[in-house]
């Protein structure tokens, strides 16, 4: 798909697109083609890629509170009462993420939609 067509659909900027295409064509979810014509490529099935994935390759691990973060840590894990409570709410996200494919997004699936494809795995229809 041609960079120009995606920026003016999702209407962002071809500067900030062009930053989230090279950091997924750097991951290998996509790959870019050149020449009249030429844009990017999913290197899988939208059903093989989960949105946690693409969302690890842009933002990072999901870490809902800095003290998750691998890269900053917690110098209070063994103090600390909800430490165990973002830890495992974290962990329902990625699970959650993880059965959410790109073809589901894609899909114009509804909210009740992806709560039920939660529920029986990743790429499941509803």
């Amino acid at each position: 798909v041609n960079v120009k067509v995606i920026s003016e659909r999702q209407d962002v900027s071809t500067h900030y697109l062009e930053q989230i295409l090279n950091r997924l064509r750097r991951s290998g979810l996509i790959r870019s083609v050149k020449g009249p014509g030429g844009g990017y490529l999913l290197t899988s099935k939208p059903e093989e890629i989960s949105i946690s994935e693409i969302l690890r390759e842009l933002e990072g691990p999901v870490a809902i509170t800095s003290c998750l973060n691998p890269a900053e840590g917690c110098v209070r894990v063994d103090s600390c009462v909800t430490h165990l409570l973002w830890k495992a709410l974290g962990r329902q996200i990625e699970e959650f993420l993880n059965t959410i494919t790109l073809a589901d997004l894609l899909s114009g699936r509804s909210y009740d939609d992806f709560t039920l494809i939660a529920g029986r795995g990743k790429g499941a229809v509803a």
